[in-house]
């Protein structure tokens, strides 16, 4: 029951984020460029919750803004997914307690985001290849997703430690039987 609420409640910070970057954060551009926090909450659900859900969340998420925004179908459920597995992975390999460590990693997210999503928009439409126009914009968005996961560490390490206590499945009692 625990962890279906738990899935709900990262479903309404979903629906948050959503909120936020569709209003707050277009007042608080540089360059027309805002910061993506959907990285950031796929990479954190990737890195804390594992069992697959970062990429369940990340092709959900995804989805749902492909179908809102509509341009281009299915570039963000490929590169949200691929976000979600990506935490997985950096999970495994390195620790989540170091703010270093996890602000390097949502570098590394939003230029591996950026990059697919640019890629595939530019294969699937057909259009040319801007580099100077795409790394203004990355390196952008890469200080914004960097300043805001400083801000926001300590939340992220709290909820995240939470979430992976509740999803770890050495402490059920059924696993024994």
């Amino acid at each position: 029951m625990k962890k279906a609420i738990s899935v709900i409640c990262l479903i309404l910070t979903f629906f948050l984020i959503y909120f936020l970057q569709s209003n707050f954060f277009t007042w608080f551009t540089i360059a027309g460029v805002m910061p993506n926090l959907f990285i950031i909450l796929v990479l954190f659900i990737g890195l804390y919750v594992k069992k697959k859900m970062g990429l369940k969340l990340g092709i959900l998420f995804g989805l749902y803004l492909d179908i809102v925004l509509g341009s281009n179908i299915g570039i963000y459920t490929i590169c949200l997914g691929g976000i979600g597995i990506f935490g997985e992975i950096l999970s495994k390999n390195f620790s989540k307690d170091s703010r270093f460590i996890v602000t390097l990693m949502v570098i590394i997210s939003t230029i591996l985001f950026e990059t697919t999503a640019y890629i595939l928009g530019i294969l699937r439409s057909g259009g040319s290849l801007e580099l100077i126009a795409f790394f203004k914009i990355l390196l952008i968005e890469v200080i914004f997703n960097t300043l805001i996961t400083i801000i926001i560490y300590p939340i992220i390490k709290k909820a995240g430690y939470y979430l992976e206590n509740l999803f770890d499945d050495k402490f059920m009692i059924t696993r024994y039987f």
